[in-house]
């Protein structure tokens, strides 16, 4: 399977798997998980696993959702992009989005696109 482009999914509805549940810590890193945040099943990024996303909008843990990608964090120093969700199809801020995501996001130097 070849890379998936994320620009591609910029605007389009999206169906998320859920493996790190909103309020859930990092097996690794230890950081709790501020936001629902998953994969797009059947893709491949540059880290060489499925496209990574963020979910927004939704307030309780759950495992799977379907929403509209609203933005691209593009990490500068990783190849690991990830979506950015909207579950109701809200629009967010840069700034919004860097507060929502700076949990995990704040050891990496990204761009936002849009």
């Amino acid at each position: 399977m070849e890379n998936t482009s994320v620009n591609d999914y910029l605007g389009k509805e999206v169906n998320i798997k859920i493996d790190r549940q909103l309020g859930s810590r990092h097996p690794k890193h230890g950081f709790i998980y501020m936001l629902n945040y998953g994969f797009i099943p059947n893709t491949l990024s540059g880290d060489g696993e499925e496209l990574d996303a963020y979910l927004l909008g939704e307030v309780e843990p759950v495992s799977s959702s379907v929403g509209k990608v609203i933005a691209i964090i593009h990490r500068i120093n990783d190849d690991d992009d990830k979506l950015i969700v909207s579950k109701d199809g809200k629009d967010y801020s840069d700034d919004e989005i860097r507060a929502l995501t700076e949990f995990q996001e704040k050891y990496f130097e990204s761009i936002i696109i849009r």
